[in-house]
Formats: C-alpha cells, structure tokens, sequence
C-alpha cells in the first residue's frame, strides 16, 4: 500500500480536525491499518485557521508529523494560499471551488469540487461539508472503504444526524469517483 500523508486545512468550525479524526479510526479500527493524526489551529475558536495530518499506512510509522503531504484538502483561500507549497510533486490537491481559488502553479493534480455548494443544494445544511469532503477523498484515492468511515459516523455522530452525514459522505463520493485517476 502507499503510504498517504494528508494535510487536512481550512478554519475553525468547518470540522476538519473532526474529519481527520473520522479518517484516521477508519483506517485503524475498520481497515486494519496504522494511523496517527494530529492538529493545529488558531487562537480563535472559530475561523482561525486549522491543520490536522494523517498518516496511513501498512508499516509502521516512525514520525508523526507531515511535512510533505502527497495529499492535501484545503476547505479555504488562507489554507490554500499557506500549504499549497508543500505539497509532494505528484501530489493530490483537493479544495472546494466555493472558497479556493487556485492562485499557484503546483506540481500536483489539483482537484476543484463544489462539495459546499453541493451540500447546501441537496441537503442544505453546512454542518456536513466536512464529511462531504471526506465522500470526495475516498472518491478519488480509495484510502479506506465508504462503510468503514459510515461506521465511525455512527459511532461519533448524534444518531438523529446520521443519515445527513451518510448522504453528505455519499455526495463527496459520487462527485469525485467519475474524476478517479
């Protein structure tokens, strides 16, 4: 297997530190994989910016911490504008066209979805996006199985919204799986 070093960006409130956590049980408990994860984020609780990496891998993984991820999701300009540096050429780059505009050129596939503009259109409420991103990285990189995230959905999630977050992860899925490399 590869060995995927995600960088998971973007602002207080928008649940990528939540995301990335979800991403990281799944490879462990339901995939049978090694994972570690760890966050960043501002003063602010929300709106400051926020960073969490992932690791997954088969083998054991000696340093928590990503300096070049071959993955990156920034869910804002400001995350963009500041990570999109690093990336490994190569590399996936995946951001929300609402909020990201590609300013840079990097040697990687940028990959721009309307993930909020989807959610609030077919489910209409902001607090899945998130998970919506998450349906988009397993759409184009099959880090883990759809039902191994569904399971710490419904492990982590108020059972009253885990069917929102089950459609929210389907629609990230169905719009990155035609893009699939």
């Amino acid at each position: 297997m590869e060995k995927f070093r995600m960088v998971f960006s973007g602002s207080g409130g928008q649940g990528v530190i939540t995301a990335a956590i979800m991403m990281a049980e799944a490879a462990v408990i339901h995939e049978g994989l090694i994972a570690v994860q760890s966050q960043s984020y501002g003063a602010e609780a929300r709106g400051g910016a926020t960073r969490s990496d992932i690791i997954i891998s088969d083998k054991p993984i000696l340093f928590p911490k990503v300096t070049q991820p071959n993955v990156l999701v920034c869910l804002t300009q400001e995350a963009y504008d500041k990570f999109s540096p690093i990336i490994r050429p190569g590399g996936l780059l995946l951001a929300d066209d609402r909020y990201v505009m590609p300013r840079k050129k990097v040697d990687a596939k940028q990959v721009n979805l309307p993930m909020y503009q989807t959610v609030m259109e077919k489910i209409g409420n902001p607090i899945v996006f998130n998970i919506c991103m998450l349906g988009a990285l397993i759409g184009l990189l099959n880090i883990v199985r759809t039902e191994s995230v569904l399971a710490i959905i419904a492990k982590r999630v108020p059972e009253k919204y885990v069917e929102m977050n089950q459609q929210a992860l389907d629609l990230g899925v169905s719009m990155a799986v035609p893009l699939r490399s």
